[in-house]
């Protein structure tokens, strides 16, 4: 299994919206994490299933959210580039730095 990074827009995109499930209802909070630790998990096993958003980065749709993750798969390591909602506009992730 490759190692899990993840940068640090990645990380504060992550961050609210773990806070805005949990202010809706905690419970949806925890579905919220276990479905991004599902796709990650998913995603790290086998990593060229999912498709190429754009150039070597790849996405995975949460089930249940309204959510993608947008990744790099490396040898030895996954970086996760975004997590966002599906109506962000793809230019939010675009812009951000790949080698982290």
């Amino acid at each position: 299994m490759r190692q899990l990074s993840i940068g640090r827009e990645a990380q504060a995109d992550l961050l609210a919206a773990v806070r805005w499930y949990v202010a809706q209802n905690p419970e949806l909070g925890r579905a919220f994490r276990s479905a991004v630790r599902a796709a990650l998990a998913s995603a790290s096993e086998q990593p060229l299933r999912y498709r190429c958003a754009h150039r070597e980065v790849r996405v995975i749709r949460l089930r249940r959210f309204p959510y993608r993750v947008f990744f790099v798969a490396e040898p030895d390591r996954l970086l996760v580039v975004a997590v966002l909602h599906v109506r962000r506009p793809p230019s939010v992730w675009q812009q951000r730095p790949i080698n982290q």
